[in-house]
């Protein structure tokens, strides 16, 4: 059995002209949390779409749960529970009767976490779907797939309209349930930081970054230092650089004690050496501070 819930090897997606995905190469290890962080249309959905079998890739090729996605589709769904960024489902249903509907579908269904779920985000059970609040629509949608028992949760902006509890009560189920992977997307930083294992950023379908959360807090710095004709450009190791006057602002990317020792030799009085927050990290990767 390979170590790997998803493996992509050179995915990409173009839609006409327009190169949504490009290159891509995920690893995701077999029951870890999975945070897949990107800008709007940075290319998640995308990407999150070909790993279920929904748009079917320009080149390239990926796996999930050991089965190819362009030969073993069924089988991959079977094994995948999946939350959409657009969260329909049968307007005129209840959540009861989609309960009943989905059942059948998944060999390894469970109506007890049907029950636990239900009561744990306080589910209206008898209320059309299309009369529920929109974050009640999601506690539906996330109800639906946690009870399938799958080998793989792929969740699209799993907390869209969800209120602060609710949240916390969902990040607590998966960080708990380590019996399945989760691969998610988010716009919530502070939310991925919470659970995630492993993060990947993706900027204009290409992937920025992946390893996991702690090497990635480990290796990002901030250094600032103060003195005469110290490093103005950007390198494999410095992302950016803010200078003012003889004051510099380093943001480094790995072995910033080798940076720090380099700035004494060169004569820089090193002020402080600071640790970023995952949100930080993102907005330097992405270009956006």
């Amino acid at each position: 059995m390979t170590e790997l819930a998803i493996s992509t090897e050179s995915l990409a997606k173009a839609y006409g002209d327009v190169l949504a995905v490009c290159g891509l190469n995920l690893k995701v290890p077999r029951g870890s949390i999975y945070g897949f962080l990107g800008p709007n249309g940075a290319g998640k959905t995308t990407t999150i779409k070909m790993l279920s079998g929904l748009v079917r890739p320009t080149s390239g090729s990926a796996c999930v749960l050991g089965l190819d996605v362009s030969q073993e589709r069924m089988a991959i769904l079977r094994r995948t529970a999946f939350v959409s960024e657009k969260k329909t489902l049968y307007p005129t249903l209840t959540p009861s009767e989609l309960v009943r509907f989905s059942r059948g579908f998944y060999p390894t269904w469970s109506d007890r976490a049907v029950e636990r779920y239900a009561r744990l985000f306080e589910i209206p059970m008898k209320q059309k779907f299309e009369k529920l609040s929109n974050g009640n629509q999601t506690k539906v949608w996330l109800l639906l797939a946690l009870a399938q028992g799958a080998d793989l949760l792929i969740l699209d902006e799993p907390t869209t309209a969800l209120d602060p509890i609710t949240v916390d009560q969902l990040l607590r189920v998966l960080a708990e349930d380590r019996a399945c992977t989760v691969f998610f997307s988010s716009h919530q930083l502070e939310e991925v930081e919470q659970i995630a294992e492993y993060v990947g950023v993706i900027e204009h379908g290409k992937l920025m970054l992946e390893s996991t959360l702690d090497d990635i807090k480990r290796e990002f710095r901030i250094i600032t230092a103060a003195g005469d004709g110290l490093p103005t450009e950007t390198s494999e190791q410095i992302l950016s650089v803010d200078a003012e006057h003889n004051f510099y602002r380093y943001v480094v990317t790995k072995d910033a004690d080798s940076f720090v020792a380099r700035l004494s030799r060169d004569g820089a009085t090193v002020i402080n050496v600071c640790p970023l927050s995952l949100r930080e990290i993102f907005l330097r990767i992405v270009g956006k501070e």
